[in-house]
């Protein structure tokens, strides 16, 4: 069935039945697969190229004719593009049900105005003549057992080899687990064992998150702990886009494209923008996963709502709440600056700021310098400078932002002043961390954490000094610092401090 918008209503239009395939209602609104014809010679490539995938008949390079017939042999499905219930429609690619992101336009196919997505539309447009395809034959031929062998000769800590062995149980269970790890406890090798487990046991395995830099961090990663294991790195403008891989590592908006196709789906940074505010991703995440298949969600800095599931033992969870090196959370400290803003109209800092940075250039101690806006970074750059010329800024926008964090690794660079683009992903041994304006809203619980988190990661530099310089404490730079002594604690608790 298809939909029109007339005076503002959604009314069903007839089936597309010339030029392109006839879309069953029965078999669109099914779940149930159809039976497969034995005695049917199936193309091995559409079957790689569609298995676990989710795609627009505009997206296969094949012919129609070809596809039409393994749908009427049972070898693949057509899906309703855009589905109404009632007075609503819902896309069925990312599951977006607002009305806001529905809209029509003339179309070119079926000659009318068609309803189509626009939350999805990156990905291809969805509209109501067109079908989601995907495969319903059997599965390509999976790698023997032996080839998934991990090759990672790494200890893990005591954390971590409880996390490991819940991560491996949940996987072996197909239950849902959440690894609330501290920052830099070391989550990508409290997986491996879980990931092996799913590949020696046939199953496909997805690691998902919501940044591409994270994506391109971790394949080279998984490569060489599975390197006789095909492993798909997925995000935009990738040259593994139709790879069929029994490990697939890739960004939350990739797994748009999948239906059904894993049998283990981790979500590393859970917590993390996009992903946390947006529901197409989660819903995303959940489409792509197989009916009873195991999920496991990692995160630094969980939301309170499942900061309380975890304490009331509504949620299953393992906590890692010390280092790799056993060394304590650099505890934040708070520190009044006034009306910095102001300071810095007039072209100065606060003189405890100011006295806080000139102590770390001179004993040559690398900084991180966190402000809340751009606009504000721009006006207090010169201010730094006059204090040592090499001192960088960088930005989301900024087209240097990999050369700075480059230079900041190489010691070139004596402070670097940040948004919260740094937040996370990136490791320099030996830091102090400032916030300034530690009372706006950007800097909530999570990225207050997750900053805080970037101090003390090495083991040959394991301490780190952390300040909030504030105009007004808030109750996220209060939650953030007690949580990050009740995981000191609980690591002390069990012994997994020295």
């Amino acid at each position: 069935m298809r939909f029109a918008l007339v005076d503002e209503k959604l009314v069903p239009k007839p089936l597309l039945t010339t030029g392109h395939p006839t879309y069953p209602i029965s078999q669109i609104n099914s779940s149930c697969t159809p039976q497969c014809n034995s005695a049917f010679d199936f193309n091995p490539e559409l079957q790689t190229y569609l298995s676990g995938r989710q795609l627009l008949l505009d997206e296969l390079p094949f012919p129609f004719a070809e596809i039409q017939e393994h749908y009427e042999n049972g070898y693949l499905v057509y899906r309703q593009g855009i589905l109404l219930k009632g007075k609503s429609c819902k896309c069925a690619r990312c599951g977006t049900t607002e009305a806001r992101w529905f809209s029509v336009f003339p179309c070119a196919r079926c000659g009318e105005n068609c309803l189509y997505c626009r939350q999805c539309l990156m990905m291809g447009r969805v509209s109501s003549c067109s079908a989601l395809v995907s495969w319903t034959g059997p599965e390509p031929k999976a790698a023997t057992v032996k080839q998934h062998l991990l090759n990672w000769n790494g200890t893990l800590s005591h954390g971590q080899a409880a996390a490991s062995a819940k991560t491996v149980a949940a996987i072996s269970q197909s239950s849902e687990l959440l690894v609330w790890a501290v920052c830099g406890a070391g989550k990508t090798e409290v997986l491996f064992k879980g990931i092996e487990h799913s590949l020696q046991q046939g199953g496909r395995v997805c690691i998902a998150t919501p940044r591409t830099d994270v994506v391109l961090e971790l394949t080279p990663r998984l490569k060489a702990a599975f390197p006789r294991t095909t492993v798909a790195s997925l995000y935009g403008g990738s040259e593994d886009r139709h790879l069929h891989a029994p490990l697939t590592i890739a960004t939350t908006h990739q797994l748009l494209r999948f239906y059904q196709a894993f049998h283990t789906v981790i979500v590393d940074e859970v917590d993390a923008f996009p992903f946390s505010v947006d529901k197409t991703l989660q819903h995303a995440v959940q489409q792509a996963r197989r009916p009873g298949s195991a999920l496991v969600y990692l995160t630094a800095t969980p939301n309170r709502k499942w900061q309380r599931e975890c304490l009331q033992g509504k949620r299953a969870y393992v906590t890692i709440p010390a280092r790799y090196h056993r060394h304590p959370l650099p505890v934040p400290k708070f520190a009044w600056c006034g009306n910095w803003e102001k300071k810095v109209l007039r072209n100065t800092l606060p003189q405890n700021v100011l006295s806080w940075i000139k102590h770390r250039l001179n004993a040559g101690k690398q900084t991180l310098l966190f402000a809340p806006k751009i606009a504000s970074m721009e006006k207090i750059l010169p201010i730094l400078r006059k204090l040592h010329p090499s001192i960088e800024s960088v930005h989301a926008e900024d087209p240097d932002r990999k050369g700075k964090v480059t230079k900041m690794r190489n010691r070139e660079i004596p402070l670097l002043l940040t948004t919260t683009i740094l937040e996370r992903g990136v490791t320099f041994p030996n830091i102090d961390v400032g916030v300034l304006g530690a009372e706006d809203v950007i800097f909530t619980e999570s990225a207050l954490v997750q900053i805080a988190g970037r101090a003390g990661r090495s083991a040959s530099f394991p301490a780190g000094e952390v300040v909030f310089f504030h105009y007004g404490k808030t109750e996220a730079m209060v939650r953030a610092r007690s949580q990050i002594m009740r995981m000191n604690r609980e690591g002390a608790r069990k012994g997994l401090l020295d």
